[in-house]
């Protein structure tokens, strides 16, 4: 009799993980896994000073040869860094996430805001304590095209545009049934980070590994978060997705006529 309890909780074990909830779990796990070990690699290669050719090398290359100070490209496209670098910023970045928070407030959707309101702070002071215990001096050779003010490494551009954009993407993405909407915007979530953190490097604030970084400890913290969340909609701590969704296409999901008759006590009568 033991065994064959054994044997049915194994099974319904596997079955769990093979399902997609399972699967679910599994991928971020790995993903969560792989951006950690690729923060811990950078971060010990920065430590031991075996990545500060390659740094060197590749803000050079971004340089006009013989004048360090003078980005390469015409005037037009500095001022496009400056631009895209500011969709870093803590300022744009304060106002995304307040229109965000704002517009799930509005959708009633009061757990979902105050989650990312959370994550997104978290997110800011693992980046301000990372900063603070490497302590690693921005680039000194060449002239920075950004006022900057705080340590290099990793780049706090990169990290909290990974955790806003992506955090902020992946909620959107909820707020869809069409899987090419949800590809797209997290697309989108994903270019603007990479864009961020190229422009760091361009304007010479920032080494490479600070930018690669910042952007494997951002997702790692935006993955995190997106497992959490996960599990906390199983258990309804927060809006599920099919709750995300506006009123007149829940009316289309499976189950929303029922949960409409369980709500109005003159459902029965009404029939």
């Amino acid at each position: 009799m033991p065994q064959t309890q054994y044997a049915t909780r194994f099974r319904n074990v596997l079955a769990y993980w093979l399902s997609r909830d399972g699967l679910g779990y599994l991928l971020l796990f790995l993903l969560i896994a792989a951006a950690l070990w690729a923060f811990i690699g950078i971060a010990d290669e920065v430590m031991e000073g075996g990545s500060k050719a390659f740094d060197r090398a590749l803000l050079l290359s971004l340089r006009t040869d013989g004048n360090p100070d003078d980005p390469l490209g015409p005037l037009w496209l500095e001022q496009w860094m400056r631009d895209l670098t500011a969709l870093g910023g803590t300022v744009v970045l304060t106002l995304i996430t307040a229109g965000a928070i704002g517009f799930l407030l509005l959708e009633r959707k009061p757990r979902t805001a105050a989650f990312l309101l959370l994550a997104i702070l978290g997110g800011t002071l693992i980046s301000l304590a990372l900063k603070a215990g490497f302590d690693r001096p921005r680039p000194d050779f060449l002239v920075h095209g950004d006022i900057v003010y705080t340590a290099s490494f990793p780049s706090g551009h990169s990290m909290n545009s990974a955790v806003v954009y992506l955090l902020i993407g992946a909620i959107l993405a909820r707020a869809h049934r069409s899987r090419a909407i949800k590809v797209y915007l997290l697309a989108c979530a994903i270019l603007i980070t990479v864009l961020v953190g190229f422009s760091r490097m361009y304007l010479g604030v920032h080494w490479p590994t600070d930018v690669a970084a910042g952007w494997t400890a951002g997702a790692a913290w935006a993955l995190l978060c997106w497992l959490l969340a996960y599990h906390m909609q199983r258990r309804r701590l927060v809006e599920r997705e099919a709750e995300l969704l506006p009123e007149e296409v829940q009316r289309e999901e499976p189950g929303y006529a029922g949960q409409e008759r369980r709500k109005s006590p003159m459902a029965k009568e009404g029939r």
